[in-house]
C-alpha cells in the first residue's frame, strides 16, 4: 500500500453525497486529514474482524468485500467501484470492520482516519448531519436488496444480480452491454448465495439463449430487455 499524491482530494470527495453540500472551507478540513494510497492488485485492504481504523473513498479500480463463513466459505458482500464509499457504517461505531476489502484491480483510494473525523465532526456537526442522513439510505438501499435477493428463487437472484452489475458497472457499446468485472464463477456463484455448478448451469443457459456472454473478465449482456423480461415473469 503506497502513499500518493492527494491532489484534487477536495474536489473528488465533493461527488460524494455525504460531502457534496459542505462549503469550501469544510471540504478543505477533511481534505486535510484524508490520506491517499495506491493498492495493487489482490492487496488487502483490510480484513474482517480487524480494528476499524478508516473509511475508504474509492478514486480508480475495483474492490471486493466479502465475509467467511464458520466453514470458510466466501459470501461476497458487494463488488465497490470508482465513486463508492467503504465500509459504509464506519464513522459511527467501534465494531471491527464487518467484512474484508480486497483490491481486485490496482486501485487508487482516499482513506480518512475515523478517529481524525470524529474529532473533525464534533467541531463542525453539520458534516455529521449530512453524512448520517446518507448514511441512512444507504442502509435502506442495502435491506431493500436482501428483501429481494432473499425472497426470489436461484434463477431470478441470478437475473437481479446480473441487472445490477448492468446498472452500477455496465457501458454500453453498440446495442450490448459489456460489464468489465473480473469476476471467478464461484465469486459470481457466493454473490448469490448457491453453488458454482449452480450459478454456471444457469449462466451456461442464458448463453444459449444468446442473451450473455461471460467470460473471467467481463459479462457480456447481449439483450438487457430479455434478461428484465424473464426477471419479471
Amino acid at each position: 500500500m503506497t502513499r500518493v499524491n492527494k491532489e484534487n482530494a477536495a474536489e473528488f470527495l465533493q461527488q460524494f453525497p455525504i460531502f457534496q453540500d459542505l462549503s469550501p472551507e469544510e471540504l478543505k478540513q477533511v481534505e486535510e486529514i484524508a490520506i491517499s494510497r495506491s493498492i495493487s492488485k489482490k492487496t488487502v485492504i483490510f480484513s474482517e474482524g480487524s480494528e476499524k481504523e478508516a473509511v475508504f473513498f474509492i478514486r480508480t479500480g475495483i474492490v471486493k468485500a466479502y465475509k467467511t463463513d464458520e466453514n470458510g466459505h466466501e459470501q461476497i458482500v458487494s463488488f465497490l467501484k470508482t465513486g463508492d464509499m467503504f465500509p459504509h457504517t464506519g464513522f459511527f461505531n467501534a465494531h471491527p470492520y464487518p467484512a474484508t476489502a480486497v483490491a481486485i484491480t490496482p486501485t487508487s483510494l482516499l482513506a480518512i482516519p475515523v478517529r481524525h473525523f470524529e474529532r473533525l465532526m464534533l467541531s463542525t456537526p453539520s458534516i455529521a448531519i449530512k453524512i448520517m442522513r446518507v448514511l441512512g439510505d444507504k442502509i435502506r438501499e442495502l435491506q431493500d436488496k436482501l428483501q429481494v435477493l432473499s425472497g426470489q428463487d436461484v434463477r431470478n437472484r441470478v437475473l437481479s444480480f446480473l441487472l445490477m452489475l448492468a446498472e452500477q458497472h455496465g457501458q454500453q457499446h453498440a446495442d450490448k452491454i459489456i460489464i468489465n468485472l473480473p469476476m471467478t464463477h464461484q465469486e459470481f456463484a457466493n454473490s448469490i448465495g448457491t453453488t458454482r455448478e449452480t450459478a454456471n448451469r444457469l449462466l451456461n443457459q442464458l448463453s444459449k439463449d444468446e442473451l450473455l456472454e461471460v467470460d473471467r473478465s467481463r459479462i457480456i449482456i447481449h439483450n438487457l430487455q430479455a434478461l428484465k423480461e424473464q426477471r419479471d415473469a
